[in-house]
């Protein structure tokens, strides 16, 4: 359900540059029209709380889609005469080489949306066969709540987490794909870190979101500062708590093993399905299994799942044999039947509104350490978990269906690799 512009409250003046006035943005009367534009589309992604802005060219034309909840959803078609001004006045605001239409551009841009309010924005650019496809990621949307409770996480799970993070030392790992929430996770950890007594860095590809009282700094490989480079150097400024965007390579999982082995609690990324195959990717990386049994303290994989607009979910009976093909026991089978989304204004037809994190918290018993130190297999690692009553993504994506948090669909969907 596609939403107008003329929905949202009237901007309030048009956006500019932080510092610039609003004569400056529309002294070139040909440029105005694209300018009230650009407003009206930042204004409406806010509105919306839009994580990502696609504009994308098409042959004749273009279109805006906003990431709304992890899902694209296109507004109205902009005018097809206003797109290459609209695209120079993003590159213009976010300081790109508005000549250069050949190859992939980054930029930053902040923005006053209002009086007293300022959003920050990553912009890329892309050419493809009829111009460049813009995105711009709103780096405000991380969430103001910063907690272990914003992430969603059971009292079990949550109880877990807390001594695995207040350990002195050790590697903690979140997986997952793109997308799923990692790095929130990680600033949820180091805002509970956070304080006068402790020495936090932090390497991110690149530092999305600034965070008091933390030493970020940001990936620059061109310069020839790597994960594995700026690793080395927060060891030599007495780290208590370091944080690593990603684990991409040896080299960098090899430091971060190290430094989790030497006294520092070491908080990091990686791509796998499931909390048990992170284990198994570290060692193909190289990282050899005894120092990894040693240094590994927990491992959290993650997923989002969108909720269930509350205001107008509605129960959508399901056969018992279908509830029993997703993983729901007998008995838990009586009383109840899934949510499903319907649409309403208040989530512009879409059914859901905001997400909600499903984890797998999976800490590393001296059992498992065995079977690292072994070289063992995802599969006889997740059984182990298994025994050991660690919960699968299905369970936990299950269980917000059980509560009527989101749907059967979503959770299925969410999950269907786990």
């Amino acid at each position: 359900m596609q939403t107008p512009f003329a929905t949202a409250a009237p901007s309030p003046r048009p956006l500019a540059l932080a510092g610039e006035t609003s004569a400056t943005s529309l002294n070139d009367p040909d440029n105005a029209p694209a300018v009230r534009l650009l407003t009206d589309t930042l204004h409406e992604a806010t509105r919306r709380n839009a994580s990502d802005i696609h504009i994308e060219p098409a042959e004749h034309g273009w279109r805006v889609r906003l990431r709304i909840d992890g899902v694209l959803h296109e507004i109205p078609r902009p005018p097809a005469h206003l797109r290459d001004a609209f695209v120079t006045r993003v590159k213009v605001l976010a300081r790109m080489d508005i000549a250069e239409r050949r190859v992939p551009q980054d930029g930053r841009l902040r923005l006053a949306t209002s009086p007293g309010r300022l959003e920050d924005y990553r912009v890329n650019s892309l050419p493809t066969l009829f111009g460049e496809k813009l995105v711009l990621r709103r780096l405000d949307a991380l969430p103001a709540d910063l907690s272990l409770d914003s992430l969603g996480l059971d009292p079990a799970q949550r109880e877990t987490v807390d001594a695995a993070i207040r350990a002195p030392h050790g590697l903690m790992l979140v997986t997952g794909p793109t997308g799923s929430g990692k790095t929130l996770s990680l600033y949820c950890f180091l805002n509970l870190l956070n304080g006068e007594a402790r020495n936090l860095c932090s390497v991110e590809d690149p530092a999305e979101i600034q965070l008091a009282g933390i030493n970020q700094v940001s990936v620059r490989e061109k310069a020839g500062l790597t994960f594995a480079v700026a690793l080395r150097a927060f060891l030599r400024q007495d780290p208590d708590v370091i944080m690593v965007g990603e684990i991409r390579d040896n080299e960098t999982a090899d430091v971060a093993v190290k430094a989790a082995q030497t006294g520092h609690l070491v908080l990091s990324t990686l791509h796998t399905n499931d909390a048990p195959a992170a284990i198994a990717r570290l060692i193909d990386i190289g990282v050899e299994p005894y120092n990894l049994a040693a240094a590994l303290r927990m491992v959290t994989a993650q997923r989002l799942v969108r909720r269930l607009c509350v205001a107008c979910r509605a129960p959508a009976p399901h056969s018992a044999a279908a509830l029993r093909a997703a993983g729901f026991g007998d008995h838990e089978l009586d009383g109840w039947q899934p949510y499903a989304a319907t649409g309403c204004a208040g989530c512009h037809g879409i059914g859901y509104r905001g997400r909600v994190g499903i984890h797998q918290v999976m800490p590393v018993s001296d059992a498992m350490r065995e079977l690292i130190v072994a070289s063992a297999g995802v599969h006889e690692l997740a059984h182990l978990a298994q025994t050991e009553r660690v919960a699968t993504l299905r369970t936990a994506a299950l269980a917000r269906v059980r509560d009527g948090t989101t749907s059967l669909a979503e959770a299925l969907a969410a999950t269907e690799v786990a």
